[in-house]
């Protein structure tokens, strides 16, 4: 490591007694990073950048606690260029806009690059990441940027696009435990296996947020060294209810709640309802699989159905949490208690089948567009019969390809809107069958 570079990580940090255990067991070398293996592959992109030095400018995206400020680290450690850190929460632009004119100089008189590590980027509005550009295009700067935010949102295209942007996973349970089990070693206590798998599931696979929830149950550790999970969450003041997020009992309990509806019964679908949300779900996810469950379970039955599941989308979007739960609630009971219905489920199934088998067909001359007068020379729209100007307006015409002969794929069940829906649709069948016979003639 150069020693006129600004260094992220104070090396007397090293030597203090009270640092953090997150920061005592930070990896130093990119081999020692879980839970991105493909990021860290032997002949992966950010692996080759750091062996050969040769760095090009890169986003990390990902969330708290899965490595970024780690791999900011290493490549301090290991680079030979000038290193220069700033958070976009403690630093004005006009700091970064310093440091970048020293660069430049430094580049233009020395040629040589400084790597810029700005944690947080998305904080600096899109107005203040222009000032990046000159010099990110220059050559001047190395740009490395850390956001827990969608880069394709927060960071502006003209800076996006010269950069790389490398996606950081959430960490596994499996890796959390084994930073725990490391952390346990370094702290020199003994636990149980099930300790560290709800430490792990709690943090939402947050390495730092693992770790120093360990550090704060060492005291109680130290006493009770096979405490109940129930005691625990009491100490780290936190609900413990158990519930594996995007593993088995996840996709089990949203069964559940998917079933419960099916069945019409409002009282289950509350009770898993709420064992997900106080669980900490997703309520976006949550209201993402009601809204497909008003249009695949529901349907034409109720067409209100959909209506209200996309208003507590939106209502989540405008209120948040907590203050939404109620509104789930409501479309839960909604759905629950709406006549049932799969008939557009079926009928969309049956009209795909077909689709990618007939792909090929074209469609019929007398009901394509004919916006030019080469088109309708060709017969584009030739014969196509205006509905609204028919008696009854309707006026029967082959929508299907030549080549296949007509489907009926969708058919209306017995319950709600769709019996009106059948009886327009028998309706239509004997206006159908008269014209037909009428052409016959």
């Amino acid at each position: 490591m150069r020693k006129d570079q600004t260094s992220l990580f104070d090396d007397k940090v090293a030597i203090e007694k009270n640092v953090p255990l997150a920061e005592k067991l930070r990896p130093q070398n990119i081999t020692d990073l879980r839970g991105q293996h493909k990021l860290i592959a032997p002949d992966s992109l950010l692996q080759r950048m750091i062996s050969s030095g040769d760095y090009h400018s890169f986003i990390l995206w990902g969330p708290p606690g899965t490595g970024k400020t780690t791999i900011a680290r290493i490549i301090e450690q290991h680079t030979e260029h000038r290193f220069v850190h700033f958070s976009a929460v403690l630093s004005s632009i006009n700091d970064v806009k310093a440091v970048m004119r020293d660069a430049d100089y430094i580049h233009r008189t020395k040629n040589e690059r400084t790597i810029l590590f700005i944690d947080e980027i998305h904080r600096f509005n899109k107005a203040q990441q222009d000032a990046f550009l000159p010099y990110v295009e220059s050559g001047a700067v190395i740009l490395i940027g850390a956001t827990t935010e969608n880069p394709s949102f927060e960071v502006i295209s003209a800076l996006l696009s010269r950069c790389h942007v490398f996606v950081l996973e959430m960490l596994s349970e499996a890796d959390l435990e084994g930073i725990l089990e490391r952390g346990t070693q370094e702290l020199q206590i003994e636990t149980d296996p099930d300790v560290l798998g709800w430490i792990a599931q709690q943090c939402g696979g947050d390495a730092r947020r693992a770790l120093n929830d360990l550090e704060l149950l060492v005291p109680y550790l130290r006493q009770h060294r096979h405490p109940e999970i129930a005691h625990l969450a009491t100490v780290l003041a936190k609900k413990t209810m158990f519930y594996d997020k995007n593993r088995e009992e996840h996709y089990n309990l949203i069964s559940a709640l998917h079933k419960s509806l099916r069945g019409s019964d409002p009282q289950a679908g509350l009770y898993w309802l709420a064992r997900m949300l106080e669980a900490g779900e997703d309520p976006m996810y949550l209201v993402r699989r009601l809204i497909r469950f008003a249009s695949e379970d529901i349907g034409l039955a109720d067409p209100n159905a959909l209506v209200q599941a996309i208003t507590v989308k939106d209502t989540i979007q405008h209120l948040g949490m907590p203050e939404s739960n109620t509104a789930l609630a409501q479309l839960v009971v909604y759905l629950a208690t709406a006549p049932k219905s799969n008939a557009l489920y079926i009928a969309y199934k049956r009209a795909a089948e077909d689709a990618r088998k007939t792909s090929h067909y074209g469609v019929p001359l007398h009901i394509r567009n004919a916006p030019t007068k080469l088109m309708k020379e060709l017969d584009y729209g030739k014969g196509y019969r205006y509905d609204h100007e028919a008696e009854n307006s309707y006026s029967y015409q082959n929508y299907f390809p030549d080549q296949m002969q007509e489907k009926n794929y969708y058919e209306p069940g017995e319950y709600g809107f769709e019996k009106d829906i059948a009886k327009r649709l028998e309706w239509w069948k004997k206006l159908r069958e008269t014209q037909t016979k009428k052409t016959d003639k």
